[in-house]
């Protein structure tokens, strides 16, 4: 995300969606105004921006309200924006002198010569300028002259909207986290910075850390005891946040807000950390005495363990195994991430596939308490997996590529799913792209799907296009397979089926796994509640011949595995011809060798036929008699046809709602 504070050095704005704002607290209703300027920028090629202010207008232009609390510091704002995959914001300082810009003026020289927008995204009450003469029609005139439409925000979301901020406002201010949480869509945050105190806390066996604020507006919760978590240098813990006057130690004369960090015990002083607070324990009180306190604290830490451990969850215990060849830069880069990770009841395991990079010697010198399974040679995706979890016992096994960077919940609502769903074998988080981490990744996205052909697809992967996020895919269905990527899977359903084919190596032996699955009546969901971002392409890139060769040689085998005898002849015969067509497009690119690739996965398929029809055989009829057209997740078209043809390249094409 690009910060620009300030005028003097923008970038020349071409093509913008832009929406103009204080968006404090930054929640649900300014989420749904952010995702609509993104999905606007999307469809007409522009970049989305978002143009706030600091300080707070009110603060200016109304300097004696001493009435103002602010949801959101301009830090805490900028990490929701950065959150929500914000592409630009421009911090506007907030002076008497632009709040007395004419309304003609602020529409010429500061919204058009700066940003240049196609599209401006505004309430329908907004006002600007001096006198607040300024207004949405005001704006719709000028756009004639200007090349820009005006989006409004109509009456009903935006009061929803305001009505949002006062109920979040409220909840706060009677300790209703719960309803805050809710109508935030996010936990309640507090930037600080970790000052000296007077370490009474290290005395009686709780130390903390004692934040000090920038901005003194900054609305805090009722005084009281809270479940919450802190972040630092990027690794979030868990603990439980005090604020208030801490009667039992001494009459102080402003609030403290200060947090006790589970099994934590280093000097952070002057450092800066980041609070989120998820659940109100209980109201502050005096105590008679020290060791009261400490009784009180003993059981405030039990409830907060309590709440993170999560009641449903506590004997859902997760194996989360990292398959690692020669990926040690990316071990470094993404294992901290899973040190984050909020689950209660899990372990992280690495199976190596002998690499030669030294990722193993430096696992053990940096992460001891990891457990390294090293396997005497590249068995690839599908064989080290299948070793390796031969030697795990687990309800759950999340199996996680090494260039995945897991967010700290990403497990919570994938085993809350199916906790509650003893048929959901599967469940794949939503993948976003690493580097674009705004868009879906190639390699799973929302969710895998399959055609009637037997070609594999994506929610928001057509082929080659990739979709933005803009929560258009955020509901939770049932999908053909999940990603190899990130998925987890109940261990017993693994097991039951044998797990992956092994002579795959690499690439889709997840799809074959699936369909297993699926012929046996279990479920496979998408869970876009769960997000992860890969890097993809980290041991083989998209467009490497082998890649190719492997994704085309291990359809056909799953193809001929498991179709039924009707649907063999025609589907194989269009597969085919629409492979060969596939290898014509390299050759005139002058792709050689990923033309060559589709012909050896075709003379693998003719070279090996019998083995192939002997595992097929060895299926039995139970998994050789079931049409394609029939299992869930599946399309009855053709995505090559109506790819290039009809011109579909999302999935919304496809699926219309």
């Amino acid at each position: 995300m690009n910060i620009f504070r300030g005028l003097s050095a923008l970038p020349e704005f071409s093509n913008s969606v832009i929406t103009i704002g204080s968006f404090d607290g930054v929640h649900q209703g300014h989420q749904k105004i952010l995702k609509r300027i993104q999905q606007l920028a999307e469809e007409n090629d522009g970049v989305d921006v978002v143009i706030t202010f600091h300080p707070h207008p009110r603060e200016i232009v109304y300097p004696k309200d001493d009435d103002l609390q602010i949801l959101t510091t301009l830090d805490e704002k900028l990490e929701y924006f950065r959150r929500s995959g914000v592409s630009n914001v421009v911090v506007v300082p907030f002076t008497i002198e632009f709040s007395q810009q004419p309304a003609q003026e602020y529409i010429e020289k500061f919204i058009v010569s700066r940003f240049h927008p196609k599209y401006i995204v505004i309430g329908y009450d907004h006002r600007f300028g001096l006198n607040r003469a300024g207004n949405v029609h005001l704006l719709k005139m000028y756009g004639e002259d200007h090349g820009y439409q005006v989006v409004r925000i109509e009456e009903e979301e935006l009061k929803d909207i305001t009505i949002s901020s006062t109920k979040i406002r409220l909840a706060l201010q009677n300790n209703n986290i719960d309803l805050a949480n809710s109508l935030l869509g996010h936990p309640y945050m507090i930037k600080g910075q970790v000052v000296t105190g007077n370490r009474l806390g290290h005395h009686i066996g709780y130390p903390t850390a004692n934040l000090q604020f920038t901005d003194q507006k900054k609305l805090l919760p009722k005084d009281g005891i809270f479940a919450a978590t802190a972040t630092l240098s990027g690794v979030e813990y868990k603990g439980m946040l005090y604020i208030g006057l801490r009667p039992s130690i001494e009459s102080a004369s402003e609030r403290r807000v200060e947090i006790h960090l589970f099994d934590f015990d280093r000097q952070i002083y002057d450092q800066d950390i980041t609070v989120e607070i998820y659940k109100f324990i209980r109201g502050d009180r005096k105590f008679p005495s020290m060791e009261g306190l400490k009784a009180a604290m003993a059981e405030d830490e039990l409830s907060v363990r309590k709440y993170f451990r999560g009641s449903t969850l506590a004997q859902a215990d997760v194996a989360t195994v990292i398959l690692n060849y020669n990926g040690k830069n990316y071990l470094e880069r993404f294992l901290p991430f899973f040190r984050s990770s909020r689950f209660p009841n899990e372990k992280i395991y690495v199976a190596d596939n002998a690499s030669t990079d030294g990722s193993v010697k430096w696992l053990k010198s940096k992460y001891p308490d990891i457990e390294c399974i090293s396997l005497s040679s590249n068995a690839g995706y599908a064989g080290g997996y299948n070793e390796a979890l031969n030697r795990i016992q687990a309800k759950y096994y999340a199996l996680v590529n090494s260039d995945i960077e897991i967010t700290s919940q990403w497990l919570q609502p994938i085993i809350e799913m199916m906790e509650l769903d003893p048929t959901i074998a599967a469940v794949q988080p939503k993948i976003l792209a690493e580097s674009r981490r705004g868009y879906y990744e190639y390699a799973g996205a929302g969710g895998g799907f399959m055609d009637s052909l037997g070609y594999p697809f994506c929610r928001g992967r057509i082929l080659q296009n990739l979709e933005r996020d803009t929560g258009q895919y955020e509901s939770a269905i049932p999908i053909f397979w999940a990603s190899g990527a990130a998925l987890v899977i109940r261990s017993d359903a693994f097991h039951e089926m044998g797990g992956f084919d092994a002579d795959y190596f690499a690439h889709q032996e997840e799809i074959d796994l699936a369909w297993r699955l699926l012929l046996r009546n279990y479920k496979i969901m998408s869970c876009p509640q769960s997000v992860v971002y890969h890097v993809g392409g980290g041991t083989l890139s998209y467009s490497s011949p082998e890649k190719i060769y492997l994704n085309f040689r291990n359809n056909l085998i799953t193809l001929f595995k498991y179709l039924p005898k009707p649907d063999f002849i025609p589907v194989v015969s269009l597969r085919w011809l629409f492979d060969g067509f596939a290898g014509l497009r390299f050759l005139t690119k002058g792709q050689f060798a990923n033309a060559f690739a589709i012909i050896r996965a075709h003379y693998y398929i003719y070279g090996h036929i019998r083995g192939i029809l002997q595992k097929r055989k060895d299926l039995g009829e139970q998994f050789t008699r079931q049409p394609l057209a029939k299992l869930p997740g599946v399309y009855q078209g053709s995505i090559i046809m109506d790819y290039y043809l009809r011109w579909k390249r999302k999935f919304s094409d496809l699926f219309p709602s």
